[in-house]
């Protein structure tokens, strides 16, 4: 069903026989991003809050840990980045309220950059297993470091896992907001790398006789099924 999330299962050996344990439960693509209530830095924030606009939301391990705070340092630095392109920022961990606070100020005084979006307190792991955020063979408390992005109709697009030791691109998730949003606008498809002015992939012919007709469109091509054009 739409909005349902899909299990993915861990085996273990009971008596003589095997049997299948749910562990960890994932959203699923092109559907509604799970709804969810939550406390914040910012106050009380909803899901459908952001109704209207892209989101990102992301979950972190832990706060005061380095690899988390040089991630924090970078969304900060290219929140207007996410901004002009009509997206939100949204981080989580399992730490309380205060340890954000504490930790957000820190960051100011130390590294002289303001945190501008909110960050979810989810003590209860409610928000992180609604999105499969822990992994137990990582740790059964800490959430790993996972991405998703979700379009203004509140539709997951796209998602991204990283484990404990890894920190993440942020420059990479502002290109994937910019592809998402390109193809919704223009019909097309990005190729490996794409970045906005780069040709973009036309949508390959699905009959033979467009198939046939597809050299004869004007568009840049290495064959038929393989076509670009500049936007």
């Amino acid at each position: 069903m739409p909005g349902q999330t899909q299990e993915y299962p861990r085996r273990r050996q009971v008596a003589t026989h095997e049997v299948y344990t749910p562990t960890v439960s994932l959203p699923r693509l092109n559907e509604p991003a799970p709804e969810f209530s939550a406390p914040t830095t910012h106050g009380p924030r909803k899901l459908s809050d952001y109704r209207g606009k892209w989101l990102v939301l992301f979950s972190h391990p832990s706060d005061f840990t380095p690899v988390c705070t040089s991630e924090f340092v970078a969304f900060a630095r290219h929140y207007e980045e996410f901004s002009k392109r009509n997206c939100d920022l949204l981080g989580l961990s399992v730490d309380a309220l205060s340890a954000h606070l504490a930790w957000v100020r820190n960051i100011e005084q130390n590294f002289g950059v303001e945190v501008p979006f909110p960050l979810i307190a989810d003590l209860g792991m409610h928000v992180s297993r609604l999105y499969g955020m822990i992994h137990p063979g990582a740790s059964d408390t800490s959430t790993v470091r996972s991405t998703f992005f979700i379009d203004d109709k509140g539709i997951l697009r796209a998602m991204v896992y990283y484990p404990l030791t890894t920190g993440r691109s942020i420059p990479e998730f502002v290109r994937v907001i910019e592809a998402l949003q390109t193809t919704d606008k223009h019909s097309v498809s990005t190729p490996e790398g794409w970045q906005p002015g780069d040709p973009v992939i036309v949508p390959p012919p699905t009959t033979a006789e467009a198939a046939a007709k597809r050299l004869e469109e004007g568009y840049d091509c290495v064959d038929w099924y393989y076509c670009t054009k500049r936007l």
